[in-house]
């Protein structure tokens, strides 16, 4: 089969489908046999035609673009001769696998250098991929795909598939404590996603006249710089609130001074704030949530690790105290994997038709086989195994990053609540942050230091490290603790 067109300038598009395989040509000039050599010619050079590449015979080709056999087999001939192609008896005719051609040497001065990639990542927030558990998500992926009605392949709904929304309302009411009503349940690609679906339904809610041009929401004085760039595209502005080692200071949203004044949200992680480490003081809990009812203000909860916590019971959600006023937020990218891209919202009753309005269409809708996988590795009870077996895992690590610096860099202290994924560790006076970071990278690690997670408008703190302990498999693992702390000694 052949389809061929024409555009302004008369030169004729042609795809040729042959033996299973589609070949696009541009055929330009006046005859047939230097079009196609130079249709070809062009494919290889730009690629698309690789090397190696077993072109269609000359009896196919001319067949599909309507020429004669002998045209084809001309042009076959002549780029063979150039050395465009190759023909063996029995191997067919074949793109030829040129070198590349040379480049001249850059003139100027000379490039900056490439930092190679670090031998251990000790960034904080990514988890053990390597223990991604592949033979329980395949055999879900398969029961959920035979199980799936053929209308779980269409477009489907724009809060997400029914299945996994039951599911998640049921393993969130009974592990983090949420409210969690399925029609509340909005399904995301990802925490960002999420979050930059807030960030438009805060923007349209303050354009619908409030007599304030930009609306107002409170963020932690340390946390991703990211999430912030989010809300700032969005047109809101973006406060710092003050953290100490109870989390999140409530006396000046409360009272509203300053910079703080009119906030309309506030974006938090009170379960284990990123990336100070404190959790959020019961006292300070209830201050918050009685600042948004009596504001009428929302809390934008994102419970990124909640169910990471070593010490002790993880602290039930935010949320639960009420529903209404608070947007939870949560995701598989550190109990499973980043690269799902599945995460979730618990709306307020009244937010959810101004969110699925900012969504648009169905197109931001994860995969409905992933969602349909990830419901039946929730509703098989594989991901409480997985979750369980990942906390000894995490625990252990910390752990052991906290007995092996008490041992062999004494002057560092670890802080923050035993939880999550990473851990602050504060340098000695007079030790500084910067060197630490290069002399770690001399050593083959990736770390990151405090400060570049501290919101622009606050003055500098601290010097200390944030150590991520999930990334590293558990071979690997020895090997990055036993190079932390020669640095860090």
């Amino acid at each position: 089969m052949t389809e061929s067109w024409a555009n302004a300038s008369g030169e004729r598009r042609v795809t040729a489908v042959t033996v299973g395989a589609d070949l696009h040509l541009e055929l330009r000039g006046p005859g047939l046999r230097t079009g196609l050599m130079d249709a070809l010619r062009e494919a290889v050079r730009t690629g698309r035609l690789a090397p190696g590449t077993r072109l269609p015979s000359s009896r196919t080709l001319a067949a599909d673009l309507g020429m004669a056999r002998n045209t084809v087999a001309d042009a076959y001939a002549e780029l063979v001769a150039e050395g465009w192609l190759t023909a063996r008896q029995g191997s067919g005719t074949r793109v030829a696998r040129r070198a590349a051609p040379r480049t001249p040497a850059p003139s100027g001065p000379p490039a900056r250098p490439v930092h190679r990639r670090p031998t251990h990542n000790l960034r904080a927030g990514t988890p053990d991929l390597g223990s991604f558990p592949r033979a329980e998500w395949l055999a879900a992926s398969r029961r959920a795909l035979t199980a799936a009605p053929n209308e779980a392949l269409d477009y489907g709904d724009q809060l997400g598939r029914v299945e996994l929304r039951s599911v998640l309302a049921d393993y969130l009411a009974r592990t983090r404590g949420v409210y969690a009503d399925p029609e509340r349940v909005v399904l995301c690609s990802g925490f960002v996603h999420g979050l930059a679906l807030m960030a438009q339904v805060l923007a349209a809610r303050r354009g619908r006249g409030t007599g304030k041009t930009r609306a107002v929401v409170g963020v932690e004085s340390y946390g991703l710089d990211f999430h912030r760039d989010i809300l700032t595209a969005a047109g809101l502005r973006t406060p710092a609130l003050a953290l100490d080692e109870l989390g999140t200071r409530t006396e000046e949203l409360i009272s509203g001074q300053g910079e703080l004044r009119g906030v309309d949200a506030v974006l938090t992680t009170p379960a284990h704030q990123f990336p100070t480490g404190a959790a959020l003081h019961p006292d300070r809990r209830a201050a918050m949530v009685d600042w948004a009812r009596g504001a009428g203000g929302l809390i934008l909860e994102d419970d990124y690790d909640g169910e990471f916590r070593y010490d002790r019971q993880p602290v039930g959600a935010l949320q639960g105290l009420d529903p209404e006023r608070v947007v939870y937020l949560g995701t598989a990218s550190k109990s499973l994997a980043p690269g799902l891209r599945l995460a979730w919202m618990v709306l307020p009753k009244a937010l959810v038709g101004e969110v699925v309005e900012a969504k648009g269409d169905v197109a931001t809708v994860p995969s409905a086989l992933d969602q349909l996988t990830l419901a039946e590795f929730i509703a098989s009870g594989a991901y409480d195994r997985h979750v369980r077996s990942m906390r000894l895992r995490y625990r252990r690590r910390r752990d052991q990053l906290v007995e092996a610096l008490a041992e062999r860099a004494p002057e560092c202290r670890v802080t923050g609540i035993s939880a999550g994924l990473h851990a602050v560790v504060e340098l000695p006076p007079g030790t500084d942050e910067r060197t630490m970071i290069e002399a770690a990278a001399w050593q083959g690690l990736g770390i990151q230091g405090l400060s570049g997670f501290r919101h622009p408008s606050v003055a500098p703190g601290r010097d200390a490290l944030v150590i991520g302990y999930g990334a590293p498999t558990d071979s690997a693992w020895t090997g990055a603790l036993d190079a932390l702390c020669r640095v860090l000694a």
